[in-house]
């Protein structure tokens, strides 16, 4: 028997529990090429750093082609959109033609990759271009694609800098957050987090 606080409610596992509460992710556009020789634009909030070095990974299925062109291309770019970037990067999540297109991707404008076969969101205030590193099948439907970072971009009012307050960089660029299920926020300020005196990474 497990004992439960009063101010708690246990939630059913034989569900997923992710729709019963709010959480915050980064909100990206993974871009990757298509057969066709065409690039798609995909939002994606279920994305991270994978340790201290550089490798990116985020979360997707196999019934998407994001999936499928990250495996044949073994690369995919990624585009972090600023909060006034918001509607176009929502028209990234429309469907596709019965052709397989996905015209929506046109309202993006878009710069080249340098260092992968891949397109960048002009404009978004980090860009990362990575080589696909491993795909991981498993979780349930879906899988975690890993890339190792290759090459990077920032604004320069994104970067932070030993001249400017992590206040100042902050409301200068802010962040364009996905609050799962269905919200999204715009962080321009955050507070100093009180870390141990010993703390260590």
């Amino acid at each position: 028997m497990t004992a439960t606080s009063p101010r708690r409610v246990e939630l059913d596992v034989r569900v997923p529990v992710w729709d019963r509460f709010f959480t915050v992710a980064p909100l990206v556009l993974v871009g990757t090429r298509e057969p066709d020789g065409r690039f798609d634009l995909a939002p994606k909030h279920m994305v991270l750093p994978l340790g201290w070095q550089n490798y990116f990974g985020f979360v997707c299925t196999p019934r998407h082609a994001t999936y499928f062109n990250a495996w044949r291309e073994r690369a995919f770019t990624v585009s972090f959109p600023r909060p006034d970037q918001l509607v176009e990067t929502s028209l990234a999540a429309s469907g596709r033609c019965d052709d397989g297109t996905k015209p929506a991707v046109a309202t993006l404008a878009t710069v080249p990759a340098c260092r992968v076969n891949g397109v960048l969101v002009e404009g978004a205030s980090i860009q990362l271009e990575c080589e696909l590193d491993r795909v991981i099948d498993g979780f349930g439907d879906n899988s975690l694609v890993v890339g190792r970072i290759v090459a990077a971009y920032a604004d320069p009012a994104a970067l932070r800098d030993a001249d400017r307050s992590p206040e100042d960089v902050l409301a200068a660029s802010p962040l364009l957050a996905y609050v799962s299920p269905g919200r999204f926020a715009k962080i321009d300020g955050a507070l100093s987090f009180p870390f141990p005196e010993d703390m260590r990474k």
